[in-house]
C-alpha cells in the first residue's frame, strides 16, 4: 500500500526530473511525513484543454457522483482501477502523478511494526501513478495506485505504490490515451533494482511529526 510518504525536492528539481514544462499553482514546502486526509502535490491536467500544472489535491478519493456514505480510499489497486465502476472513469480521463522522494512502510517484527523508508538508490524523485476526481464538495481528490511489491520493497510489505519509469511519465499524463490496453503497452513501472530502504524512527508513526530527522536510520 502507500499510506505515508515524503516530498522535499524543490520545484525546479521536480521539473527537471519530469522533463515536462510545468505551471506551479502553489508554493512547494518540504514535507517529510505526508499523510492521508491532507493536501498533496500532484501534476495533472485540470481539464481537457487545460495546460499541465503542479498543484494540490486532497488525498482521498470519492467521485462527485458518489453518495455521502461511499468509501474514500487513498489507494486504488492496479488490478481493479481500470475496470471498477468507482475508478475506471478517472483512470481513463483523470490520471495524475504524485511526486515523492520516498515512502514509508511498516515491517512487523516481534509483535511491533518497524517503519522503513523506501526511495531510489540515486535519491532522485519518484513519480507515483495516481487518479483524481472532483469530490462531492468540489475539491479535487486523488488515490495513489498500488501494485504487488517488487524487489527490495517486497522485504517490507506485500504491496507498493506504482512508481513509474521516467520514459512513460508523459504518456501517463496524456489525456488522449484512454484505452486500458494502450496504456498497458506504453506505461511501465520503475525497475525494482533502483530502490533501496532502511529502518527509521517510530516518530514517523505520528502524522503530526515532521522534519528531515525522520529519515535518519534508526539505531540497531
Amino acid at each position: 500500500m502507500c499510506g505515508r510518504f515524503a516530498l522535499y525536492s524543490s520545484c525546479p528539481r521536480l521539473s527537471a526530473s519530469l522533463r515536462l514544462p510545468l505551471v506551479e499553482a502553489r508554493g512547494l514546502s518540504p514535507r517529510y511525513n505526508v499523510s492521508p486526509g491532507t493536501w498533496i502535490t500532484v501534476v495533472r491536467h485540470p481539464g481537457d484543454e487545460a495546460p499541465l500544472v503542479m498543484d494540490e489535491v486532497w488525498w482521498s478519493y470519492r467521485p462527485h457522483w458518489a453518495k455521502e456514505t461511499a468509501p474514500e480510499p487513498i489507494n486504488a489497486t492496479v488490478e481493479k482501477v481500470a475496470t471498477s465502476n468507482y475508478f475506471r472513469g478517472a483512470f481513463a480521463h483523470h490520471r495524475c502523478l504524485v511526486p515523492a522522494d520516498g515512502w514509508y512502510e511498516w515491517l512487523p517484527i516481534d509483535g511491533r511494526k518497524q517503519p522503513h523508508f523506501l526511495c531510489r538508490e540515486d535519491r532522485e524523485p519518484i513519480w507515483l501513478a495516481g487518479i483524481w476526481s472532483e469530490r462531492p464538495d468540489g475539491r479535487p481528490g486523488c488515490a495513489i495506485l498500488t501494485e504487488p511489491a517488487r524487489g527490495v520493497a517486497s522485504e517490507i510489505h506485500p504491496r507498493m505504490p506504482l512508481a513509474l519509469d521516467e520514459e512513460c511519465l508523459a504518456p501517463w499524463l496524456d489525456p488522449q490515451l484512454t484505452e486500458r490496453e494502450t496504456l498497458r503497452q506504453v506505461v511501465h513501472h520503475l525497475p525494482a533494482d533502483r530502490l533501496t530502504h532502511w529502518p527509521v524512527s517510530t516518530r514517523v508513526n505520528r502524522p503530526g511529526n515532521e522534519g528531515a530527522e525522520l529519515l535518519e536510520p534508526a539505531p540497531h
